[in-house]
């Protein structure tokens, strides 16, 4: 078995090939967050924070590009039904949409007034309704945005209904909500808290709520507590196990809450997305590069 995988559960084995390696694809970044991939045009797209840009990684023939610069201060990205670029900005406190235009759309900006922190990550639900977190990352210093104190006093997770575009807060209980995803029915929420950058005391989990068809929130327990550093961004593959990052790599958790097995990433982890023809490459947004995997399972289809 390569060393670049972990095998702590006898059932991480099979996910693995042991002659796959995990491979640098691109670096010089300062800190790369948020892939997004993009099955018609074979790319990964994803935010180099504190550069205020984006690039874009060409699948086809491994050229590297500049998507957008400046960015906003972008973050966490993800494609909606439409295969339009949802993107959390620091730099614009907003959650925005890139049309098929090109030109860009505010989805979400303010909540009762007040400007949003500095949205973070992002997820669609199948009805169309958006999901995102909005820790004060962006606003706390001038690294990632823009230095500013928080309108609202507090870091939520929020809803924007399809329907008409309100945006309510779903989840009012975390430190500093991070990466989002949901399981593979919709039927479950969940949600990463890294409110451990703010005071030992403070979480480094992940937590799972339930959420009715309408979109209402309920329970929040710990699903798991990271083990190396902090979680931050991920993606459940095609039979529900959650691929998520951490210190030393892309952890990988079993439905069950058991943590199985590791992909070995010589940076801090920041995000990953599932992409490839058959969605078996395992892109990885890790400090200054962006690495690739190939791995034995498929990713979730998003829609």
């Amino acid at each position: 078995m390569s060393d670049d995988f972990e095998i702590l559960d006898r059932r991480f084995a099979r996910l693995v090939n042991h002659s796959a390696r995990v491979e640098q694809l691109h670096t010089g970044c300062r800190w790369a967050e948020g892939p997004a991939y993009f099955a018609a045009g074979r790319y990964v797209v994803w935010s180099d924070i504190p550069n205020d840009r984006m690039l874009r990684y060409d699948e086809t023939d491994g050229h590297v590009s500049v998507f957008r610069q400046p960015s906003n201060f972008s973050n966490g990205n993800t494609t909606d039904r439409q295969g339009r670029l949802l993107t959390c900005e620091h730099g614009g406190r907003r959650v925005s949409r890139t049309e098929h235009d090109g030109s860009v759309t505010t989805i979400a900006k303010h909540w009762n007034g007040k400007r949003l922190n500095s949205p973070n990550d992002v997820v669609v639900r199948s009805d169309g309704s958006i999901w995102f977190t909005d820790p004060a990352y962006g606003i706390e210093t001038d690294y990632e945005g823009h230095k500013a104190e928080s309108e609202i006093g507090a870091c939520h997770v929020y809803r924007v209904d399809p329907a008409t575009g309100e945006i309510t807060a779903v989840i009012t209980d975390m430190v500093r909500p991070n990466g989002l995803a949901f399981s593979l029915d919709e039927k479950q929420l969940y949600v990463v808290d890294t409110g451990r950058t703010h005071g030992p005391e403070n979480p480094a989990h992940m937590r799972v709520f339930d959420v009715d068809a309408a979109g209402k929130i309920s329970g929040g327990r710990v699903f798991a507590d990271c083990t190396v550093g902090l979680f931050d961004g991920f993606r459940l593959d095609d039979e529900g196990r959650i691929w998520t990052s951490a210190r030393d790599g892309i952890h990988c958790y079993h439905p069950d809450g058991t943590l199985i097995g590791k992909v070995r990433v010589p940076e801090i982890t920041a995000n990953c997305v599932f992409g490839g023809p058959k969605r078996n490459i395992l892109y990885i947004c890790a400090t200054s590069s962006l690495y690739a995997v190939r791995l034995m399972v498929n990713g979730a289809k998003l829609y």
